[in-house]
């Protein structure tokens, strides 16, 4: 069939609802007098089908300009919608008026949409909340988390002229970068700072330079265009068919009336939930579910997509057979977490807490010390900084377990390596550049990976294991003093033997009698480790009935 035979043929794309947001409204793209290929390869910016879509575009819709076929259009797209149970991606043509069907599939969407599809479904009783669960892809609900520009800068730009243009809201999302004219400007550009790759259509050979950048914008091409495909499946904001900018590759400069912008250096920002484009730098704000859950700034029921989100979850609980913890290492990402539902840590690495402003000033006096009461009065400067990290992180998680990993990495990863570090170390620890070196030099290993670290730094300084096991069971003591359920569990890094796990057991528990001595109480809490070395899987019997956990 053809639908380049003259203005009362045409073809198009149609979606049974809105790939972007989900809404159960019919929506497509059509072109008069063209074949399928110029809609999806962006050649042309398509029509909208609906006078709905159509509205205060200028525009005219197939539904004005084919009433008969857009009828037939629309009655067979949900004829198919209901049959197949899901949103439908179909592509059809018009030939002399006459209405050919295609192609119909299972349409890809955003992750707004797929959850806003998911529940619109359940709820008109055409699938049940276990299939719904099934037809959203968990790693497309980081769209969700996804900024969104400051409303009330936004509203700023717009009073003072820097709307630039209007294009269809291809992906979800705020983007503000600079100017990226080619994939490969945009894969160099990305090494320093954000980037908006600006096009005036894609190809599969941009494929690099759309990885690289943080938000996308085409002058030409629809919803179904490349652009549009690949941004909504790569989760990035995206604005096709803007068709007021003035793309110049040559000059490097994209031009809408009095604003002209060079690539390479002015910014601009893009948001793929509306379509707008901006000159300029705008800020983002976290997303909704954000905002609700972690920043407090917003109630719940004045977010449709928090509720949305929370449904979804609500029915994955009800199903699922696992409990999820966490990674955290601060207060700040254990509260996160917690909000996000964790239901305990599952690792703590301690190390992070250490790298932190005057904190590894300290480390590297413990580093430098020559002899043990060198090395106690440095860990004794440690130790209130990491009881003040793990009271945080037990009252964040109140009531849930919490599993500390003791020192994992080698010694020399908190040095400097480089000489002016190294002279900057020896100033504020007031020893000579020399004695820096040499110490540097000597912690030097081949295969650091497998070498003085983990438990065998514990072996080597007991003291380090058992300020760490102090500060862990003294916060813990002091939150609880307050209310707070602390149930840390400790891990031992990188035991390769039965013997190496009973020994640093030993100065743990020994280092734990003597808090509660001090502190009139019975404290306890499990200690264990990971199997993460080939020794440690070939004894793990052995492990196993030393370990805790």
């Amino acid at each position: 069939v053809f639908g380049n035979m003259g203005d009362d043929c045409g073809t198009g794309v149609a979606f049974t609802r809105d790939p972007g947001t989900g809404e159960p409204y019919f929506y497509g793209e059509y072109l008069i007098n063209a074949q399928g290929e110029d809609v999806v390869a962006g050649i042309r910016t398509p029509q909208p089908i609906t006078k709905a879509q159509a509205e205060g575009t200028g525009h005219t819709s197939l539904e004005v300009a084919m009433p008969a076929a857009f009828t037939e259009l629309l009655a067979t797209c949900n004829r198919l919608e209901r049959h197949f149970k899901d949103m439908q991606d179909i592509e059809f043509t018009i030939e002399r008026g006459k209405l050919f069907m295609l192609q119909t599939r299972i349409g890809k969407r955003t992750a707004l949409a797929s959850i806003r599809i998911a529940i619109d479904l359940v709820d008109e009783g055409m699938i049940d909340s276990n299939t719904a669960l099934t037809r959203i892809d968990p790693d497309s609900l980081n769209q969700l988390l996804a900024p969104v520009f400051d409303p009330k800068e936004k509203a700023s730009f717009k009073k003072d002229g820097k709307l630039m243009a209007k294009g269809l809201n291809a992906g979800p999302g705020a983007a503000a970068g600079r100017i990226a004219l080619s994939a490969e400007q945009a894969e160099e550009l990305a090494k320093t700072g954000p980037v908006v790759l600006v096009r005036i259509e894609t190809s599969p050979e941009d494929l690099a330079g759309m990885v690289a950048a943080n938000g996308i914008l085409t002058a030409r091409g629809g919803m179904t265009s490349h652009a549009a495909v690949v941004a909504r499946g790569m989760g990035k904001p995206c604005v096709c068919g803007a068709s007021a900018l003035n793309i110049d590759v040559k000059a490097g400069t994209v031009n809408v009336g009095a604003i002209t912008l060079k690539a390479g250096t002015d910014f601009i920002s893009i948001d793929g939930s509306t379509g707008e484009i901006f000159a300029g730098q705008l800020s983002a704000f976290p997303s909704e579910v954000n905002q609700v859950l972690v920043e407090k700034k917003l109630k719940a029921e004045d977010s449709e997509l928090f509720g949305r989100f929370m449904k979804i979850m609500t029915w994955s609980n009800a199903v699922r057979k696992l409990k999820v913890r966490t990674n955290a290492d601060t207060p700040h990402d254990s509260d996160v977490a917690r909000a996000f539902g964790a239901e305990g840590i599952g690792l703590c690495r301690t190390e992070h807490m250490f790298f932190e402003g005057e904190r590894i000033i300290a480390v590297r006096e413990f580093i430098l010390a020559k002899d043990l009461e060198a090395r106690k009065e440095a860990l004794k400067k440690l130790l209130p900084i990491q009881r003040k990290d793990f009271e945080g992180i037990f009252e964040a998680m109140n009531g849930l377990p919490v599993t500390v990993r003791l020192l994992d990495p080698p010694l020399h990863e908190f040095v400097p390596h480089d000489e002016a570090g190294q002279k900057e170390m020896a100033e504020v620890i007031g020893v000579s550049l020399a004695e820096v070196k040499h110490r540097v030099e000597k912690l030097h290993e081949f295969n650091p990976m497998m070498g003085h670290r983990g438990c065998r730094l514990g072996i080597t300084y007991p003291e380090l294991i058992r300020m760490q096991m102090r500060a862990i069971s003294e916060a813990a003591i002091a939150v609880g003093r307050k209310g707070i359920v602390a149930l840390p569990e400790v891990m031992v890094p990188l035991i390769g033997t039965v013997k190496e796990l009973s020994y640093t057991k030993a100065e743990m528990l020994d280092e734990l009698a003597a808090v509660n001595k001090e502190q009139g109480t019975d404290f306890s809490c499990p200690i264990g480790t990971m199997i993460e070395i080939p020794r440690a899987a070939i004894t793990a019997d052995k492990v196993a009935a030393e370990a805790e956990f």
